[in-house]
């Protein structure tokens, strides 16, 4: 009989990492009935660890020979197997045999794998009846790596609610679980927020300022950060625009010798290009040794959003020379390139070439990236036809991109067309009733905008507040429009009613058609002063220092006389102002923008 540590260090266990073959694993096999290592339980859970990633059925055949297997071999195998994703069904029915089993209960080693495969389809609902296993079967408390999983199954489920209460309960919540609970919350807010969507909505911006809310409560609690804690940092900072905790996440990383890793550099490439330095982020990129797909995307999405079309679409043929497959994320962010500056023929290209070149299926959003770069640039009925053509039905955001298209080229008969299609499929979103009332007002159509206004009001639909962020001081500072309860709202008043002064000085002339409302010219060019990023502007102005660039987040597409007077403010005031809107930026630079006027 071996003594218990000669089992755990026989040179025979040794060779399992070596083996490549089924044939090698059989013999390895024979080598441990022969000397009796398959009699004892570690020797034999490594022999059921490796063959599972070489043949599942011989796997299965060694242990339905096993008389009375253990928990601990049920836990090994049962890991094994949803590590490799293709046989889950497996998993679950070992689940079912220790539930049907006398004399084996399952334990705390047993549910952080099973709650893994639920993440997938189509084992996502099972999440729900395993958590009242746990409930029945372990002992409270629970340890750390259950109520993890948990934290991370309902985080994927899209329970952010129900996660983060599940965290609340934890008295002392280590690393694993600290980073279970903020990757949750970037996960939703990445869900939420992409380069081809809407960067700066009212969850986005919440879900992320929660983030740095718990960053800061790990750190008071003790608990050191490591890689995966500092990308959901990064990624919140990514998302509210704050410049300065990300830069510090940054610092923090390279002072501690945290490894720059693909998750990590691609969330600063992200968090530089979304907070306004597009060169700090390329800057970043071409030092990195080696760089992958991920780190492609994410910098070519960053030049997307800023308009920098042409070198966007060369980094994608660099990738390319790189022996690099472009994927989903690819084609996507490299459209939205095309797409901000009208690359038409460009984008197109790309689009086809998904399938006739990589032999991909087109998906839903490579057909809305396509439907938006043929809308913005009036191609309005090719747009139609590509929407016809399409192997499964729009979505909003394909019909709201038509809407916006038809927007731009006031094209009512389109515009109308696609709002009663998105008020079928959204009838409660009012951006969507905001644009068509834009056209309207845009042709002094009041009636219709009175209709469009009658209606949002009978189905009970408030339009969303326009707001903006600014960063001063590391704190941000968020104005809603016509807001007057920021401590400093008496000033920032004043400076406006300054700076409509000057701009009238050089002949500006307030865009009173952006004004939704049948009202006075005078009124309207006052609703218009009160936009939350003139709001933003005017804060700025009074308190940053005279050299810095103002950087503002805005949750909704900036209007014309805001764009316009923007230009006009910062060659007036000698100020380069960067506003991220809900679709790109806008860097204003002594009276001009670098969307030439192309949004």
């Amino acid at each position: 009989m071996k003594s218990p540590n000669s089992v755990f260090t026989c040179p025979t266990l040794q060779l399992f990492q070596k083996c490549k073959t089924l044939n090698t694993l059989k013999q390895i096999h024979a080598q441990m009935v022969a000397s009796g290592l398959i009699l004892h339980s570690y020797p034999l859970s490594r022999l059921l660890l490796f063959s599972s990633t070489l043949d599942i059925t011989y796997t299965l055949s060694v242990f339905n020979q096993i008389p009375n297997p253990s928990i601990f071999l049920f836990n090994t195998l049962i890991s094994s197997i949803v590590n490799q994703k293709h046989h889950t069904h497996v998993a679950f029915s070992l689940y079912l045999r220790i539930l049907s089993h006398k004399s084996v209960k399952p334990n705390n080693y047993t549910y952080p794998s099973l709650f893994k495969a639920c993440g997938l389809h189509p084992w996502v609902h099972h999440g729900l009846a395993l958590h009242t296993h746990v409930l029945k079967f372990l002992e409270p408390t629970y340890d750390h790596f259950v109520q993890a999983s948990l934290l991370n199954y309902y985080a994927n489920y899209g329970k952010l609610g129900v996660a983060r209460y599940l965290f609340d309960q934890i008295s002392k919540p280590d690393l694993a679980t600290w980073n279970s609970i903020l990757a949750a919350y970037a996960s939703n807010t990445n869900n939420t927020s992409s380069y081809n969507g809407n960067v700066g909505s009212e969850d986005v911006t919440s879900l992320s300022a929660e983030t740095l809310y718990l960053f800061n409560e790990m750190l008071n609690s003790l608990v050191t950060p490591n890689e995966v804690t500092l990308v959901a940092l990064i990624s919140a900072c990514a998302n509210l625009g704050a410049l300065g905790q990300g830069a510090w996440a940054h610092a923090y990383i390279l002072k501690n010798n945290l490894r720059l890793n693909r998750y990590v550099c691609t969330a600063l490439i992200a968090m530089y290009s979304k907070c306004g330095c597009i060169e700090l982020a390329y800057q970043l990129f071409d030092q990195l040794s080696q760089r992958d797909i991920l780190c492609y995307n994410s910098m070519i999405g960053g030049l997307a959003i800023h308009g920098y079309g042409h070198r966007a679409l060369d980094l994608y043929e660099k990738m390319k020379l790189e022996d690099l497959a472009p994927d989903n994320v690819t084609f996507v962010v490299t459209m939205c390139a095309c797409s901000h500056v009208g690359l038409v023929e460009e984008g197109c290209k790309i689009f086809d070439s998904i399938e006739e070149v990589y032999g991909i299926e087109p998906t839903l959003q490579h057909y809305g990236c396509v439907i938006d770069l043929l809308s913005r640039a009036g191609r309005l009925r090719e747009a139609e036809e590509k929407m016809r053509n399409m192997p499964m039905k729009p979505n909003s955001v394909v019909w709201r991109s038509l809407l916006g298209g038809a927007r731009v080229h006031g094209n009512l008969e389109i515009g109308e067309v696609a709002l009663k299609n998105l008020m079928e499929l959204e009838p409660e979103t009012s951006g969507n009733y905001v644009l068509l009332s834009n056209m309207y007002a845009g042709n002094n159509k009041w009636a219709d905008v009175k209709k469009v206004r009658k209606l949002m009001k009978d189905q009970g639909i408030v339009k969303m507040p326009g707001s903006s962020l600014v960063e001063m001081g590391g704190a941000m500072h968020e104005f809603i429009t016509g807001d007057k309860t920021h401590p400093l709202s008496e000033e920032i008043y004043l400076k406006l009613e300054e700076i409509n002064r000057r701009l009238q000085e050089y002949g500006h002339k307030p865009r009173i058609k952006e004004v939704l409302f049948d009202i006075e010219e005078e009124e309207k060019e006052g609703a218009l002063s009160y936009h939350s990023e003139r709001l933003a502007i005017a804060f700025a102005l009074i308190v940053a220092d005279s050299s810095a660039p103002i950087r503002i987040i805005k949750n909704l597409r900036i209007c014309g006389d805001c764009h316009a007077s923007t230009k006009l403010i910062s060659m007036v005031y000698w100020r380069e102002i960067i506003v991220r809107d809900r679709t790109r930026f806008h860097h204003f630079n002594g009276g001009t923008c670098s969307c030439l006027d192309y949004w």
